[in-house]
């Protein structure tokens, strides 16, 4: 009798290579499309300058804005460093005190409903409302915008967490209790890896909302001089009719946004990955 050659590859099935054909297409048209469709914009954006003669002042053509990104590029990056460094400090910040808060709701029904509705408060008042009231009492320039970025950024984690930490099946409580699981125990090891998924997707709504939260703060402040944010710049720019400069700052920006989104959705993903079925591929 012939042996079987175990080693030898299966040959695949026409469903399975038609899989692969769409898997491998999706993953590049995730690129492609969004790049195709970026420069298919800056096109009609350059055309329409061209075609309708507008002044540089008014709506500068995109070779433009690429040579004041150039030219002002030590102005620029040293804002957009400003910007990014209260950005940071507020993010992290709203993650300490979000998940710290939501670990006492969680431990505590009594003090979530004491405390919850302040941080309400905080979500639904216009940031602009609140600054005079912080200009009033903080005197540190820096200590202002890193305050009003925190308080935009601080509810979506605080929020997450906690229906995270709330939301664990309870039959695995009732077998932690009946175990004898002491309530740190459980917090730890059933209740801290059911709220992950919770608590990563408000870390990437709280990371735009920061470097949202620094912009607005800057431009209430109305911050000027060489070592401000790029919120500054676009202020400067405004009232000098500089539109190549502002439409470069909007763009260091929207790319900085781009950024931390991407970072921290690639973060959950990592951490996610082995065991959570939002980052488990899906098989189509």
């Amino acid at each position: 009798m012939a042996s079987i050659d175990q080693s030898a590859p299966v040959p695949l099935d026409a469903e399975e290579m038609r899989r692969l054909r769409a898997a491998r297409l999706e993953r590049i048209g995730k690129w492609v499309l969004p790049l195709a469709i970026m420069c298919l914009a800056i096109f009609l954006w350059d055309r329409i300058v061209v075609w309708n003669e507008i002044p540089h002042y008014i709506l500068p053509r995109p070779v433009d804005v690429l040579r004041a990104l150039i030219d002002d590029r030590e102005l620029l990056f040293t804002s957009l460093l400003t910007t990014l460094r209260i950005t940071g400090l507020s993010l992290l910040l709203a993650v300490v005190g979000g998940v710290g808060l939501a670990v006492l709701f969680a431990q505590s029904k009594w003090v979530e409903m004491s405390f919850f509705p302040f941080a309400i408060v905080l979500q639904v008042t216009p940031i602009v409302a609140i600054f005079p009231l912080i200009n009033i009492y903080v005197d540190n320039q820096t200590a202002k915008l890193l305050l009003c970025a925190w308080i935009v950024a601080f509810f979506p984690i605080l929020s997450n967490t906690t229906l995270g930490l709330n939301s664990v099946d309870r039959n695995l409580r009732d077998l932690f209790k009946l175990n004898g699981a002491t309530r740190w125990q459980e917090l730890w090891h059933l209740r801290v890896p059911a709220a992950m998924p919770y608590f990563l997707g408000g870390l990437k709504i709280a990371g735009g909302l920061a470097l949202i939260g620094a912009v607005v703060a800057e431009f209430v402040a109305g911050s000027a001089g060489q070592s401000s944010g790029l919120a500054s710049r676009i202020i400067e720019s405004g009232y000098r009719l500089r539109t190549a400069r502002l439409f470069a700052a909007l763009m260091l920006i929207s790319l900085t946004g781009i950024v931390i989104f991407m970072t921290l959705t690639w973060i959950s993903h990592m951490m996610l990955r082995r065991w959570h079925e939002s980052a488990l591929k899906q098989e189509r």
